[in-house]
Formats: C-alpha cells, structure tokens, sequence
C-alpha cells in the first residue's frame, strides 16, 4: 500500500448538527487516506463529508433516492462538465443519529461504524457499487481489506448482512 500525506487531500468536514462524537478532520482524513492509497492514480483528492440530522438526510435520500427515509449515507459523486478536469470526488451525506443507532445495535463501536460508513462512502465515489451480488461481494471484500488495515474488524462478520442504506 503506498502511503498518501495529508496534503494530498482535501476533506471538507461539515457539522451540521452539534454532536461531540463526530471524527474529527484527522480521522476522516486517515480513513480516506486508506482508500485513496489503493487508487493512487485517481486524481480527485477533494471530498466534501457532511454530517447531518435525521431530517436533512430523510429530505435528501427523498429528494434525490425517491426513498422518504433517514439513511446513514448517501453519496454524491462530482460529474465534472465536458473538457473540464477537476479534483473533485463529490459528496458523503452521514446522518448521526442513524450511525449511532446502528452502531448500538450491531454492538459496535461508534468509531469503527463512522470508518466503515466513510469507507463505504467514499468507494461509491469511486465508482464500486453493490446492485447485484457479485457487485455486492466484491465491495464487501474491498471494505473488509480497507477496514482490516485500519485495525477494524469485519463489518459484516456475524451478522446475516450489515445493511448499507445508501
């Protein structure tokens, strides 16, 4: 794996709720920095993590998922213009209170669900996605080997199937 500094990223981190049990910029940028290594070619660096209320998130996964429910991530990748480069990766939408919900239930720490929900976030971005089963087992796998070298057990590891929202 080869390693990214932290200059080489740009973390927009959004709080729009008070909560102290957020990550913090060093964290988010420690977990992307985690995916970005395995994709060094990738030019985009900049990603806009916002963390929000359970009607922000229920409005957006409406607004833009036809789904009128809170969620724990949405991801909104940037479509640059034709002819335009930029290094924009899009956007994380991460609502707390359904984090932290889960987190509980799964009895899992909130930290280790917060890296798992950028993880999975960020691979979106990037383009991996999970409609169909092989699609679906081959991020899995990807999230299990990112989550491992992060010192993050197995997400999915005894559970019929940890459920991603997004």
């Amino acid at each position: 794996m080869n390693e990214l500094s932290a200059d080489e990223l740009v973390i927009d981190r959004q709080a729009v709720i008070n909560e102290p049990s957020l990550p913090s910029l060093t964290q988010l940028t420690h977990w992307v920095g985690c995916v970005f290594a395995h994709h060094v070619d990738d030019p985009r660096r900049e990603v806009t993590i916002r963390f929000v209320d359970e009607d922000e998130s229920q409005t957006l996964n409406r607004d833009y998922r036809g789904k009128d429910k809170t969620t724990n991530v949405l991801s909104f990748p940037f479509e640059s213009p034709p002819g335009i480069e930029l290094p924009l990766l899009g956007d994380l939408v991460i609502c707390h209170a359904v984090v932290a919900q889960e987190a509980s239930e799964q009895g899992k720490p909130l930290e280790h669900h917060y890296a798992h929900m950028v993880v999975h976030g960020i691979l979106h971005l990037m383009g991996y996605d999970h409609i169909d089963d092989q699609e679906a087992e081959e991020m899995e796998q990807f999230e299990r080997e990112l989550l491992a070298e992060l010192n993050i057990p197995d997400p999915y590891a005894g559970s019929a199937s940890e459920e991603i929202h997004d």
